[in-house]
């Protein structure tokens, strides 16, 4: 889709203020240098971030025989924030402020059965109506709600087109919400939530090209390239849980065979586990969370099966990530989401040695296999970004959006 002076405008805006929130308190200087754009486009775009509240003037820096330079830094209480991260097993939110520093948090369980999607918005509005209470925040400093699903989305029309472990199929999921939530709502899925958290706050920040391996119920992978995310021309990027694996393998939820994701998402994990152990006392078989769990507890004790099923899992892993290296030659692969968090270090040694084994030598030799570092919910701080851009994009046309419609909210944000 070919972008507008507007789009360019608005991702330049988005730039800008990821800058100064990394580098606060910087100087207009500073941001051009970081940024590549012109002093004065940047001395532009600071002035429009002023005039929203979004950052503020915060004196002055010496400069060697010059004028003393401008800093500027952001604003934190100018705003706030709402990040959804909605899994298959749990809907959690968080409220950040403009420094996105985590204010409140709130969870719910999802449990079997439970998936229906009024079932789901239910649990949606009860959360963020918690971190709302929970951090005293007036609904007006709200800027919008960044929803990530799984699955396919249509960002422009908020509908959840395809979640395969669920059967939804072009589910009006902000519609559903707007319902119940007076604030603008911007979708995704979790690829580009866990991708976009690592540029800002992560392993990818200062990166020109990385992919964002999310290991949870199910398994895909964000990708950074050229600096910037990378959706496809119909935000379908990064289904990497579903190529081919394994010919005439597990049959997936997307109705193929030897998916990626029927060997390395938790539910492949627990077969993995029942396979090499059927009457083990680590496998919770209703509980995706307990097993993995388990797992982690497991290796760390020692315990025989529990390593091998983590060697085996690596495996598979491994050679999945070998095809992602080879294809992208990223600088980094960042393995993310509560799989990769749960099971820690150990998966990560295992699956740099397997992807030794299967990767080319030289885009290896450029690439580092690391466990993200963000240290809260990645996807909850990836969706609340899409938010903040969203808030961005709205510039110039406040007098058209409707604050409790998610059509007033829908405008694709550029990242």
């Amino acid at each position: 889709m070919k972008r507008t002076s507007r789009d360019i405008r608005t991702a330049n805006r988005y730039e800008v203020l990821r800058q100064i929130i990394a580098a606060s308190p910087t100087s207009r200087q500073e941001l051009a240098a970081a940024t590549g754009l012109s002093l004065a486009t940047v001395a532009t775009l600071v002035g429009e971030l002023l005039d929203l509240r979004m950052i503020t003037e915060v004196g002055f820096e010496d400069s060697a025989g010059g004028r003393p330079r401008g800093l500027v830094a952001v604003n934190a209480p100018g705003g706030a924030l709402i990040g959804v991260d909605i899994a298959e097993t749990y809907v959690r939110v968080e409220l950040f402020d403009l420094a996105l520093n985590v204010l409140a948090r709130a969870g719910e369980d999802v449990r079997p059965g439970e998936s229906r999607p009024e079932q789901v918005v239910g649990h949606v509005a009860a959360a963020v109506g918690a971190v709302v209470e929970r951090a005293g925040v007036e609904g007006a400093r709200v800027l919008g709600v960044g929803v990530s699903v799984p699955g396919q989305v249509d960002r422009a029309t908020g509908v959840s087109a395809y979640a395969p472990n669920w059967d939804w199929h072009d589910v009006p999921l902000l519609d559903l919400l707007a319902e119940h939530l007076g604030h603008p709502l911007y979708l995704d899925n979790p690829l580009r939530a866990c991708a976009v958290a690592e540029l800002w706050r992560g392993a990818a920040r200062g990166r020109g090209d990385a992919v964002v391996v999310n290991l949870g119920t199910g398994v895909g992978a964000g990708l950074i390239l050229g600096g910037g995310l990378h959706r496809g021309v119909s935000n379908s990027a990064g289904e990497w849980g579903h190529t081919t694996l394994v010919l005439d393998g597990r049959l997936c939820h997307c109705g193929n065979h030897g998916c990626v994701e029927t060997y390395v998402g938790a539910p492949g994990i627990m077969l993995n586990l029942r396979e090499l152990s059927p009457g083990s006392s680590l496998l919770h078989p209703e509980d995706q969370t307990a097993t993995i769990d388990a797992l982690a507890r497991g290796v760390a004790a020692h315990d025989p099966v529990a390593v091998q099923v983590v060697r085996d899992t690596a495996r598979y892993l491994g050679a999945g990530i070998a095809d992602l290296v080879n294809l992208f030659n990223p600088e980094v692969v960042v393995l993310s989401s509560w799989v990769a968090a749960t099971l820690g270090e150990p998966l990560l040694e295992e699956v740099r040695e397997a992807v030794a084994r299967h990767a080319l030598r030289r885009p290896l030799a450029a690439t580092e296999i690391v466990l993200s570092p963000i240290p809260t919910d990645p996807v909850c701080l990836g969706a609340a970004t899409f938010a903040l851009e969203g808030a961005l994009r709205s510039v110039g046309q406040r007098g058209t959006a409707r604050r409790a419609t998610p059509a007033g909210s829908r405008t694709a944000p550029s990242s």
